[in-house]
Parts: C-alpha cells; structure tokens; sequence
C-alpha cells in the first residue's frame, strides 16, 4: 500500500506540495550542498510552483544548492506554449535566483533521438554511477498522472514501460498524436523520493485503480513507478480522493 496524504482543495494541495519541496531540498543542502529535483509539466503542479515562488516559501529555499531537471518533455522549443520547461520557467524559474547552470532542459527543439541522447548524456555527467545504485538518483522525482494512468510521458502499452538500460527515450506518443522526450522508469525509481500530486475528480477512479487496484502496470504505468530504495508519496486534492475504499489515508485539514 503506497502512503497517500489527501488536501481539501487545489490550494491547500499546492501547499503542501511546495512545502514538501522546501523540505527536502533544506535537508538535501545541508548534508550533501546539493538539491536535484525533476519536475513535472501539466496543468497540475503549476499551483505548487507558484507557491514556490512567493517570498514566503522562496525565501526558505538555498537555490545555488538546487539543480532542476525535467521528467518528460514536449518535443517543440522551450518558447512554445506547449513547452514543459516553459511552463515551469514562467512559473518559477524566472522568479528566483537559481543560477543559469542549474537549470538542465530537455531540449525539445531538437530531434527526438538527438533530445533524448543528449538529456541522457547530461544526467550520467551530473550522477556519477555508484555500485549500489547505478541509475541517476535524483533527490525528488515529482509527477502528475492522467486520468489513464499515465506518468510523465510513461503511456499505457508503451515500449518504453519495458526499458531497462536507457535513462531518457523519445518516441511517438499515439495518444497524444505527438513526440515525447521522458526519463525511464529506471531512472524515476531509482529517486531517493517520488512524489505523485494529483487532482480532479475525472482522476479519482484512476487514483483508486492505481492504488488499491490489480497490478497492472502495462494498462496503469503510474503502477510501475515504485522506488527500489527511496520513498513514495501521493499528494492529492479531495476530488481526486473520491472513492477512498482501500487507500491509507493520511487527511489534513
């Protein structure tokens, strides 16, 4: 049973998500001067990045120490609306004082095979391999899910759901008729933390399958993340708590 914390609202799901955030890349500074983080795209966590960069919350932040990656990419350029690095410069990046360098896009502008090689080359640069674990291991992987059960651009019966080598593919999504750049599963479940934040009703019964359903990870890829040695958070709103039959629940008000 994964351990789930479910908000009352968007808001209040925001919060707790920057704060979980905060948190770590504070402990992750502190004991290693260092905070890698790959985000996600999507309507979701746009709220949690705003929050990051109110004064409040930014202020808490050392943001020399912390190295932002992506998750999965849109393959247009990082100006294009469509951009997950866009979004997330627009939302935050461009309102703290992160140094340039820490910022590591995928680079959706090139070719898909040439994007995914190059991301691959950057994070085996940034993680050197250790023996005991010899995937990137990131401090916080954190990931939307849609409503069937796919995660950063880990889609139902992909190919990619089987790789075993690869840290970053490309290949065409037919779902949603376009190209996507996104780290492997090998690579999320290696994270010393994955978190999952979550909202909408129309995602509630996806939430319940994934969570307390069979397991299915080739019909949900949400299923197929499961950290070999780090931890599994899902943050969600009320909405997407919806049928909470078989889920530990951990309610804040």
């Amino acid at each position: 049973m994964r351990p789930i914390s479910i908000h009352p609202d968007v808001d209040s799901l925001a919060q707790a998500a920057a704060e979980h955030f905060v948190s770590l890349a504070g402990h992750a500074v502190a004991s290693r001067g260092r905070f890698s983080v790959a985000l996600s795209g999507g309507s979701t966590p746009r709220p949690t990045y705003a929050q990051l960069a109110t004064g409040e919350l930014s202020a808490q932040v050392d943001w020399p120490g912390v190295h932002v990656f992506w998750g999965d990419e849109r393959c247009v350029p990082g100006d294009h609306p469509d951009s997950n690095y866009g979004m997330v410069r627009e939302t935050l990046l461009d309102h703290v004082p992160i140094p340039e360098q820490n910022i590591h896009p995928i680079r959706g502008e090139l070719e898909p095979e040439q994007a995914a090689a190059e991301y691959e080359l950057t994070l085996r640069e940034f993680f050197p391999p250790a023996p005991e674990n010899p995937a990137a291991t990131f401090d916080l992987v954190l990931l939307g899910m849609g409503a069937d059960g796919h995660t950063a651009s880990l889609f139902p019966r992909g190919a990619v759901l089987e790789e075993q080598t690869r840290w970053v593919v490309a290949y065409y999504v037919d779902e949603a008729r376009a190209w996507r750049v996104t780290l492997t599963p090998t690579v999320i479940n290696a994270a010393t933390q994955v978190t999952f934040i979550v909202s909408g009703a129309s995602k509630a019964e996806t939430v319940r399958r994934v969570l307390a359903g069979p397991h299915q990870p080739d019909l949900l890829p949400a299923q197929i993340i499961r950290p070999a040695m780090g931890c599994l958070l899902w943050l969600v709103d009320a909405a997407a708590a919806g049928n909470r039959v078989g889920l530990r629940e951990n309610r804040t008000s």
